[in-house]
């Protein structure tokens, strides 16, 4: 063996030296081939080196030296390619070259210094040479994936080349790490692998021109480089695992670190090909070390544009469409789940679900429920067992097409799902466009979710209007049925009196106007408005006190001063009416009230006021003017006070209460004498 290794290194020694020549005689003066002379040379020297160790036996740190520089030198061509310097001062002030001349020169001294500093042993050699060929790999890896196809080749065989003899000296020192010595029988064969690869060399050398290779760092290069990184780092723990077994090991040292690291490269080949790992890493990289492929402000504008200026029937329409657009689907859907067995369809555009899809449905909607997950059709046909507990009658949802299930969450509460359906083949999803269809479903979501609390609150507003409409028409009802109680009350008593029979006349002439008009407003669905005239106020305040006198106590009317207003006369007599009334209801019949109209510069005074039971302040600030709040039980409706102050505020009027309990209560309204109405 040392004669093939002697042979193998000084035929690889004048392979490298007649391959430096023939580039120096190609007279191509770039910076990369300059620098491919320079490192065929450093090669040839390194082989020759090694030679002379088999022949003269000195020590084997010389030739490692050599080796050190060989690797420095094809690892910066790497790093060429990605330079456009054409000069070599230049090229030494470029970043990463200096950083791995730097980082290169640290490791050689400290690994030279420890080995020299115990006693010349080795192993820390073994591993600066682990890391530097394994740094190597890393590079040519990167400079292989980010070229273009015509670069790649161009690049191949000399990719091929280094990676070859990195590869075989990898392996070498990691087998020496563990076993702490280097197998010779490996070590001899490195000068044929030598040569071996010059042909692959000079094809790239010929291939590469005008000496022009630039590469570009994406992400499935850095993805590739880092799972080399990581299998480089794991093997070398396993070697240094190994070699801990084999030093504390005796005699069976070296057995157990054999088995050791075949079983380490068993995990590792796992690991590598363990599919969520790999994707794990893929967007850890992605996230990490790449801007976005989404603009997510002008994603954020284009949705918001598109919700501002869509021309859509509703609400459901326009999310559906807007997600659609999203992956360019043909046709899309939006699904709300009722029940766990029960969906509603708001909309559909170009998609029909029978009942026998409800079960894909019903799997659907679980799944994302609880996972939150997008399924991706086209990656669930391929590996279905990324989606857990997850299965899905594929025939079904090719039949119409279906490629995406977007769920969509309002909060943390599930609401239901977009489907969308492309009649053509699309790219699995990666984690951006998720990552989108998510937040633009979360947006969407909370669209149609505002609007349907919209749509609820309408329909709240209508049926308060139908109810407030009905509760005034009882409130008028109830005033007719006691005017014609009144009448039935004192028909036997005063049946013969012919004032009483007038007055009946005038009070059915009432009775029946009031009954008119609640029939037009139960016609009509609203409330009629009635028409402002002139009216006289002492002579109406009379007609009410008349009307109110029927009861007892009786009310004292002081209206001296005669006063015109243009108002709706009937509902004033209605609002003066029950505030009267009001007072009786709360005076015990031994007690009193009294009815005050003053007239003064711009306004009427009207003073309502009685010595009954009196309300509280509390009472008076939180319930008083509240509609459909009522003390008086099934016996009022307690809207009477909340219609007197919207009447009387509608006309710039005023109304203001004082009382006590106990002791009286006092209204006083302020009537404008030329009233302004509000529209």
């Amino acid at each position: 063996m040392d004669f093939i290794g002697l042979v193998g290194y000084a035929l690889a020694s004048v392979a490298y030296i007649v391959f430096a020549l023939l580039i120096f005689a190609a007279r191509n003066n770039t910076i990369l081939a300059r620098w491919v002379l320079i490192s065929a040379l450093v090669t040839a020297v390194a082989n020759g080196i090694a030679a002379l160790q088999i022949e003269m036996g000195f020590s084997l740190q010389w030739v490692m030296i050599a080796d050190g520089f060989k690797v420095a030198c094809w690892s910066i061509w790497v790093l060429l390619c990605n330079a456009k310097h054409r000069s070599f001062k230049a090229l030494l002030n470029n970043r990463y070259i200096k950083q791995y001349l730097g980082i290169w020169s640290v490791l050689m001294a400290v690994c030279w210094a420890l080995t020299y500093l115990l006693n010349y042993s080795y192993e820390y050699l073994f591993l600066l040479f682990i890391i530097l060929n394994l740094w190597s790999l890393v590079l040519l890896e990167q400079l292989y994936r980010s070229a273009g196809s015509q670069i790649r080749w161009a690049i191949w065989p000399l990719v091929i080349a280094i990676a070859s003899i990195s590869l075989f000296d990898f392996v070498l020192y990691a087998q020496a790490t563990m076993v702490d010595g280097i197998d010779f029988d490996f070590w001899f064969s490195r000068g044929i692998i030598s040569i071996a690869v010059v042909p692959l060399l000079l094809i790239s050398t010929r291939r590469i021109k005008n000496g022009s290779v630039r590469i570009f760092v994406s992400r499935n290069v850095v993805f590739y480089s880092s799972m080399l990184m990581i299998a480089g780092i794991y093997l070398l723990i396993m070697a240094l695992a190994g070699y801990v077994i084999n030093y504390f090991g005796g005699e069976w040292g070296k057995l157990v670190s054999i088995g050791f690291l075949i079983l380490g490269g068993i995990v590792l080949a796992v690991l590598l090909m363990t599919e969520t790992l790999r994707r794990k890493l893929k967007v850890f990289i992605a996230k990490n070390f790449f801007a976005n492929k989404y603009e997510y402000r002008d994603e954020w504008l284009n949705l918001i544009g598109k919700i501002e200026t869509g021309s859509a029937e509703n609400h459901y329409q326009m999310a559906t469409q807007i997600m659609m657009s999203k992956v360019e689907a043909n046709y899309g859907a939006i699904i709300k789940q009722v029940t766990s067995t029960q969906f509603d369809v708001k909309y559909t555009q170009g998609l029909e679900f029978e009942d026998i899809f409800t079960p894909q449905l019903i799997h659907m909607c679980h799944f994302c429920k609880r996972e939150g997950w997008i399924i991706d059709l086209a990656e669930y046909s391929q590996t279905p067992t990324i989606y857990p507990d997850l299965s899905l009658n594929l025939y079904q949802c090719e039949e119409k097409h279906i490629s995406v299930i977007v769920p969509i969450f309002i909060g943390k509460a599930f609401y239901g799902l977009f489907v969308l359906a492309v009649d053509r083949k699309i790219q699995k999803l990666n984690w951006e466009d998720r990552d989108l269809l998510f937040a633009i479903s979360k947006q969407l979501g909370n669209f149609v979710s505002l609007h349907e609390a919209n749509d609820k609150i309408a329909e709240s507003k209508q049926f308060d209007a139908f109810n407030r409409m009905s509760a005034f028409l009882v409130h008028d009802l109830k005033n007719v049925q006691a005017q014609l109680a009144l009448i039935t009350t004192n028909a036997e008593k005063h049946r013969d009196n012919p004032e009483f029979i007038e007055d009946v006349f005038e009070t059915v002439d009432s009775a029946t106007q009031r009954l008119e008009k609640v029939l037009t407003q139960l016609r009509n669905k609203q409330v009629v408005q009635s028409k402002n005239k002139q009216i006289e106020l002492s002579t109406l305040l009379h007609k009410v006190v008349a009307q109110c006198n029927v009861r007892t106590p009786t009310v004292e009317l002081s209206a001296k001063q005669e006063c015109t207003l243009n108002l709706d006369g009937e509902t004033l007599h209605s609002i003066l009416n029950h505030l009267i009334q009001n007072a009786q209801e709360a005076t015990s019949s031994s007690g009193w009230v009294k009815v005050t109209m003053q007239v003064k510069v711009a306004n009427v005074e009207i003073t309502i006021e009685d010595n009954g039971c009196g309300m509280s302040q509390q009472f008076i600030e939180k319930r008083l003017f509240k509609p459909f709040d009522t003390t008086k039980g099934n016996a009022g409706m307690g809207i009477g006070v909340y219609e007197a102050k919207q009447f009387i505020e509608s006309i710039a009027g005023t109304i203001k209460v004082a009382s006590e309990e106990h002791k009286g209560t006092t209204f006083i309204v302020n009537l404008p004498i030329n009233p302004v109405f509000e529209e």
